[in-house]
C-alpha cells in the first residue's frame, strides 16, 4: 500500500490557498463555447470508440504526419502517460526520469512498481540534457527514459540532436523514451511550424510522444489526450487502456473532433495570447536581474531562480500574502526557483507581475 502522495505538486495544486491572482497553474486561458462554433450542435451522448474516436484519431495523425496505427487516445496527457507506463513497465523495472520534473511522471512509474533513477537538468547548463549522463545510467533493466519538452517546469526545449542521442541509448537496451510534449504547440521560440516537423514523433526508434488539447489550446475541460508510438507499442498501449478506462466520454470526443477542425483558429488564439504574455514577461525579467533564467521565456511556463537564495519560500510566501500565487520550486526539486504561468489573461499577468515587483522591492529593502 502506498501511503505518501504519489504527486505532491498535484496535491498542493488541488488544496492550496486560493489567490486573487493565480500565476501558479499552466493551462492556457479557457475557451468559451463561442470559441468552438458548432459545439452545441456537435454534442451527442454516443460515439464509436473501440480504439479511439476515428475523427480524433485521424486528426491527430494528420497533425503529426504519421499513420493512424501509431495513435492512442487517452484522458488528457496525464492519461496518455499513465497508459504508457502501464503498457511498458513491470515491478522491478528501472526508469530514468529528469530532474527537475513534473512529479506525476515520477508517481505513475512508482505506482507500477518501477525503480526510479534520476538524471539531472541543471540550471547552470540551461536545463540541458546530457546524453552522456544517460549513457552512464541506462542498464539492461531500464525500460523507460522520461523527459519533457518544452521542459516542465522551465519551458526549455530539448534539441532534436540531443533527443536522438537519448533514443539511441534507449534503443541499445531495448527501452523506450517517453517524451511529454504537452506544451509544444504553445512554444513560441520560433515562428509557427507544423508540429509534426519538430515533434519527437518524427524520431525513428522506440519513442512515445504524449500531449493533449489542454495546455496549448485552452480546452482542459475536454480531457482530450493522446500518444504517438511505434505501431506495435501503440497496440500494447491500447490493450493496456482496455483495463484502465477503455474509452473517452462521447461528448468530449465529439467536441475534440470539432476542435481539430478549428485547430488553425485555436492555434492562432493561443499564439496571440502567448506572444503578448511572453513579451511582457521578458520585459519584467529584464528589469529584475535578481531573478535568473536559464533562457528567455518562450513557452507558457518559466522557472526563475532567486539570485543568492537557496530557497524561494520567503518570496513565494510574501507574494501569496500580496494576493499572487506562484508554484514553489520545491515541488519540482529546485528550491531556489519558482514557476510562473504565462498562459493566463494578459491583464492578470500584468497585475501579478506588478505585485511581484513590489514584493522584490520590499525584500530588497529588508535585506539592505
Amino acid at each position: 500500500m502506498i501511503e505518501a502522495p504519489l504527486a505532491p505538486y498535484l496535491l498542493w495544486a488541488k488544496t492550496r490557498q486560493p489567490a486573487a491572482i493565480d500565476l501558479a497553474g499552466s493551462n492556457l486561458v479557457h475557451c468559451a463555447m463561442d470559441d468552438l462554433p458548432g459545439a452545441r450542435e456537435a454534442l451527442e451522448l454516443t460515439a464509436p470508440n473501440d480504439n479511439g474516436f476515428p475523427p480524433v484519431v485521424e486528426a491527430i495523425a494528420s497533425h503529426y504526419s504519421v499513420g493512424t496505427d501509431r495513435i492512442v487516445t487517452a484522458i488528457g496527457c496525464s492519461g496518455a502517460n499513465f497508459i504508457t507506463a502501464a503498457a511498458l513497465l513491470s515491478a522491478g523495472d528501472e526508469v530514468l526520469i529528469e530532474r527537475p520534473t513534473y512529479d506525476p511522471l515520477i508517481g505513475v512509474c512508482r505506482l507500477m512498481g518501477a525503480t526510479v533513477i534520476r538524471f539531472e537538468r541543471r540550471f547552470e547548463n540551461g536545463f540541458a540534457i546530457d546524453p552522456d549522463e544517460i549513457a552512464r545510467l541506462v542498464t539492461p533493466r531500464t525500460r523507460l527514459i522520461v523527459l519533457t519538452t518544452p521542459h516542465n517546469p522551465s519551458g526549455v526545449r530539448v534539441p532534436p540532436e540531443t533527443l536522438a542521442a537519448v533514443v539511441r541509448h534507449a534503443d541499445s537496451y531495448g527501452a523506450h523514451v517517453l517524451v511529454d510534449e504537452v506544451y509544444l504547440d504553445g512554444w513560441c521560440g520560433v515562428a509557427a511550424v507544423k508540429t509534426g516537423s519538430r515533434s519527437a514523433a518524427a524520431q525513428d526508434g522506440p519513442v512515445v510522444v504524449t500531449s493533449s488539447l489542454t495546455k496549448s489550446y485552452g480546452l482542459a475541460g475536454l480531457r482530450s489526450g493522446w500518444a504517438i508510438a511505434p505501431p506495435a507499442t501503440a497496440e500494447r498501449m491500447r490493450r493496456a487502456r482496455d483495463v484502465i478506462d477503455n474509452a473517452s466520454p462521447a461528448p468530449g470526443d465529439r467536441l475534440a473532433a470539432l476542435a481539430w477542425t478549428l485547430q488553425p483558429a485555436l492555434a492562432a488564439r493561443a499564439r496571440a495570447i502567448l506572444t503578448t504574455n511572453i513579451a511582457i514577461a521578458r520585459e519584467f525579467f529584464g528589469a529584475h536581474p535578481e531573478l535568473l533564467l536559464a533562457e528567455s521565456p518562450a513557452c507558457s511556463v518559466t522557472f526563475p531562480r532567486v539570485a543568492g537564495a537557496s530557497d524561494s519560500a520567503l518570496f513565494v510566501q510574501r507574494a501569496l500574502a500580496q494576493g499572487v500565487a506562484v508554484a514553489p520550486g520545491h515541488f519540482f526539486e529546485a528550491d531556489a526557483h519558482f514557476r510562473i504561468s504565462l498562459a493566463g489573461k494578459t491583464e492578470t499577468l500584468e497585475e501579478g507581475l506588478a505585485i511581484l515587483t513590489r514584493v522584490l522591492r520590499d525584500l530588497r529593502v529588508r535585506q539592505d
